[in-house]
């Protein structure tokens, strides 16, 4: 079996997928929860996984590439599925399939966090925005009420 480098790298590259996507949703529950100790306690976690799937992507895509020039195909994948035979093309197929589906799970779920994070910050700023213009509306009151409250002493001053 020519291919099985490379389907060793898929599997560990499934595996890994596995891994962060368990790991993402946990990460969207920490932030639907606005526990952001949690937070910050995955994403060591979520960064070393990402790192290396994209190790391992490198080194089945060089892997690949290999592969392609060895069989004397054009380095795609559809180029080397044309080369082998049907059996071993079939395998090589459908873990390419797998993979590419894991790969939209995990996309989906990133996408999906990271618009979280994106609204959680909106909310944020909003909030901020709100205490600061809350806090200089009532200083400007406490201004105003200070303005008041010494000509009001004047005029019954002046009365008295």
């Amino acid at each position: 079996m020519k291919t099985k480098e490379l389907q060793i790298l898929w599997w560990d590259w499934l595996s890994t997928s596995e891994r962060l996507l368990h790991s993402l949703h946990e990460q969207t529950a920490a932030l639907t929860l606005r526990d952001v100790q949690r937070v910050e306690r995955l994403q060591p976690e979520l960064e070393k996984l990402l790192a290396k799937m994209k190790e391992i992507d490198d080194r089945a895509v060089a892997c690949a590439k290999g592969l392609a020039e060895e069989l004397g195909a054009e380095p795609s994948l559809r180029g080397l599925v044309r080369v082998l035979d049907k059996a071993e093309a079939q395998q090589v197929q459908a873990m390419a399939n797998r993979v590419t589906i894991a790969a939209r799970n995990v996309e989906a779920v990133l996408s999906k966090n990271q618009r979280l994070i994106e609204n959680e910050m909106h909310y944020i700023h909003g909030t901020m925005t709100l205490v600061a213009k809350a806090a200089s509306d009532s200083q400007q009151s406490y201004a105003r009420s200070k303005a008041k409250r010494g000509s009001a002493a004047v005029l019954l001053d002046e009365a008295a």
